[in-house]
C-alpha cells in the first residue's frame, strides 16, 4: 500500500505537468500523512539536509569545467585531432565523433554539453561530406551519452550520494563500459553508413597531425590528471572536479586565449542555472529518500522480488528491464534520486556489488537519454542540428540497439566492470 500511494503521487503529479522537482515534494508529503507523521519542520530541514553535501559540491565545478571547455576552445581541438587521426577513412567524420565524443566525456560528464557541442561541430560536416542527416544526428546523440559514463561523470556522484556508494570506485569502474560503448557505436555506424557515397576529407600530412596533438595537449592533460589523482588518492572526487574546473579556466584563458571576461559572465551564469536545477531536485528528493527509509520500502520491495534473489543475474535482468522502461518518460536525475534508494538495498541483500549495479544504474539511464519519447539529448541534437525529433528518434535506432547490447553484455559478464575495477584499486 505503502509503495503504491508513493508512485501514484509521484505519477500523478508528473501527469499533470508539475516539475520533478516540485513532484518528488508532494509524493513525499503524500507519504508523510500516508503514515500519520506530516511535519512542516521535518520537511523543511530534509530539504535543507539534501543540498548539505560536500561531495555534491563536484556538480558544479564538473558543470563549470564542461562549459569553459565548450566555450574555451578545448572541444574544438579535439573534435580536430580526432579529424587528423581518422577524417579520411571511409566514414571517418563518423569515428571522429565518437573518438571525439569520448575524449570529451573524459573532460565534462555532462551528456547535454558534449552533445551540444558535437551536434554545432560536426553535423554540418557530416551533411556536407553527403551523410544521412537523420543517421549522423542519431550518431552524434549516441556518442554524446558516453559523457556520463567515462569519468568525471556528474551521474555517479549523484548516484554516489544518493546511494552511499564510493564515487572513486564508480568513477573508475565506469571507464571500460564507456570505451565499450564507444565501441558499439562505432560498429553500428560501419555497419549502417558504409553503403553511403560520401566525400572524405584528404589524409592529414604528418606537420598537420603533429600541429593537431600539440594544439590538443592541453585539453587532453586533464583527464589523465583526474584519473591519476583519483588513483593514486591526491584528490577526492570533489576536489578532482574543483582541479577540472581551474585548469580549465587556465587553458582557455592563458594557454588558448578564447575565453574573454564578457563569455566568462555568461558561462558562470549558464553552469549555474544548470547547477540550481539538479541541487534542486536533489533537495527535494532527501525528503522521499527519508521517507522511503522511515516506510521500509527497500524492504517491502525486498519481499516482492524474494523468488529472483537466489539468481542475481535474473534480477538485475528484471531491474534493467525496469530502468529501461522508467528512462523512457523520465530523465537521469530524477530516476536516480527516486530509485537509487530503493534498489541498491534490494541488490544489496542479493550479494551485487553496489559500484557495479551504479554502472549498471546509469548506464541504462544514459540510455534513457536517446529513447524516445522524452530523451533529452534526442531534444539536444533536434535543436541544435535544426531537425525534427522524429528524425533523429529515427536515425538513433542502431545505435540504440547497440547501447542496449552492451549493457546486457554487463547483465551477463560483471567481469568486464569488476576486473578493472580490482586493476585500478590494486
Amino acid at each position: 500500500m505503502t509503495i503504491a500511494i508513493f508512485l501514484a503521487a509521484l505519477i500523478g503529479a508528473v501527469a499533470l505537468g508539475i516539475p520533478i522537482a516540485y513532484s518528488l515534494l508532494l509524493s513525499g508529503v503524500a507519504l508523510m500523512v500516508h503514515l500519520g507523521n506530516f511535519d512542516a519542520q521535518i520537511l523543511a530541514q530534509n530539504v535543507l539536509e539534501g543540498a548539505n553535501s560536500f561531495p555534491l559540491l563536484a556538480v558544479p565545478f564538473f558543470m563549470l569545467a564542461g562549459e569553459i571547455m565548450n566555450v574555451g576552445g578545448l572541444s574544438r581541438r579535439i573534435v580536430d585531432l580526432a579529424i587528423a587521426l581518422v577524417g579520411h577513412v571511409r566514414g571517418g567524420l563518423g569515428y571522429v565523433t565518437i573518438i571525439a565524443a569520448c575524449l570529451m566525456a573524459s573532460l565534462s560528464g555532462s551528456a547535454v554539453a558534449d552533445t551540444a557541442a558535437l551536434t554545432a561541430l560536426l553535423l554540418p560536416m557530416m551533411v556536407r561530406a553527403g551523410h544521412q542527416k537523420a543517421r549522423s544526428g542519431g550518431l552524434i546523440a549516441s556518442a554524446g551519452i558516453i559523457a556520463p559514463i567515462i569519468p568525471p561523470s556528474i551521474p555517479f556522484v549523484i548516484f554516489g550520494v544518493t546511494a552511499n556508494v564510493s564515487i572513486g570506485k564508480l568513477f573508475l569502474a565506469g571507464i571500460v563500459p564507456g570505451l565499450m560503448m564507444g565501441i558499439a557505436c562505432a560498429i553500428a555506424w560501419w555497419l549502417t553508413a558504409r553503403a553511403e557515397a560520401v566525400v572524405t576529407p584528404p589524409k592529414a600530412t604528418r606537420a598537420n597531425l603533429v600541429k593537431a596533438f600539440r594544439e590538443s595537449t592541453w585539453a587532453l592533460v586533464l583527464p589523465l590528471i583526474v584519473l591519476v589523482g583519483l588513483k593514486f588518492g591526491v584528490f577526492t572526487p570533489t576536489e578532482a572536479a574543483v582541479v577540472a574546473a581551474v585548469y580549465a579556466f587556465f587553458v582557455a584563458t592563458v594557454v588558448y586565449r578564447e575565453l574573454s571576461l564578457k563569455q566568462l559572465y555568461e558561462v558562470f551564469a549558464a553552469s549555474a542555472k544548470t547547477t540550481a536545477v539538479i541541487m534542486f531536485m536533489v533537495a527535494a528528493a532527501a525528503v522521499s529518500a527519508w521517507l522511503i527509509a522511515v516506510a521500509d520500502l527497500p524492504g517491502q520491495l525486498i519481499g516482492i522480488l524474494e523468488p529472483f534473489m537466489q539468481s542475481p543475474t535474473t534480477l538485475l535482468c528484471i531491474l534493467m528491464l525496469v530502468l529501461l522502461l522508467v528512462g523512457m518518460v523520465m530523465d537521469l536525475t530524477p530516476t536516480i534520486l527516486i530509485l537509487a534508494p530503493v534498489m541498491v538495498p534490494v541488490v544489496k541483500a542479493a550479494g551485487i556489488d553496489p559500484v557495479y549495479f551504479g554502472v549498471l544504474f546509469v548506464l541504462v539511464g544514459v540510455i534513457g537519454l536517446v529513447t524516445p519519447p522524452v530523451g533529452t539529448v534526442l531534444n539536444v541534437v533536434a535543436g541544435v542540428g535544426k531537425m525534427k525529433m522524429d528524425q533523429v528518434a529515427r536515425g538513433v535506432m542502431p545505435f540504440l540497439i547497440a547501447d542496449v547490447i552492451v549493457l546486457f553484455l554487463l547483465v551477463f559478464f560483471p567481469a568486464l566492470v569488476l576486473a578493472p575495477l580490482e586493476f585500478f584499486y590494486k
